[in-house]
């Protein structure tokens, strides 16, 4: 990818991250936004503050998200503290673009992050 297109897919990507620990959530932002200022995070800390929907859980939501045709072809990362087989399983099934168990230390969880974030701008060719 030319250093042209790499600019306008970070100007144009935008992150929606749906997180129930505060903390967690804050430390994505903050490292997403070290990464490249363009990228806007939008973080709803819980679907239940948001109002906008039940609280459901992050499979519901996936399995929520894929059943709208325009919303289908949106990448989606699961990163759960969850390591159970079923999950795991069932996130593909529903579509996730990956499933990533969240390291329990902050190092991990850190370069867990920014090997994801690496990852979508660098490697990934998204949709326009």
């Amino acid at each position: 990818m030319g250093g042209g297109e790499f600019a306008a897919q970070a100007a144009q990507l935008r992150i929606l991250l749906i997180e129930d620990d505060e903390g967690d959530a804050l430390l994505v932002r903050e490292l997403l936004s070290e990464a490249d200022g363009t990228i806007a995070v939008e973080w709803v800390r819980s679907l239940a503050d948001a109002q906008r929907l039940p609280r459901l859980s992050g499979l519901e939501l996936l399995a929520e998200l894929k059943t709208d045709p325009e919303l289908l072809v949106i990448p989606v990362v699961m990163l759960t503290m969850s390591q159970a087989a079923e999950d795991i399983l069932r996130s593909y099934q529903l579509h996730a673009n990956a499933y990533v168990s969240k390291p329990v230390d902050f190092e991990g969880f850190v370069a867990a992050i920014r090997q994801i974030d690496d990852f979508f701008l660098t490697l990934v060719r998204l949709p326009a």
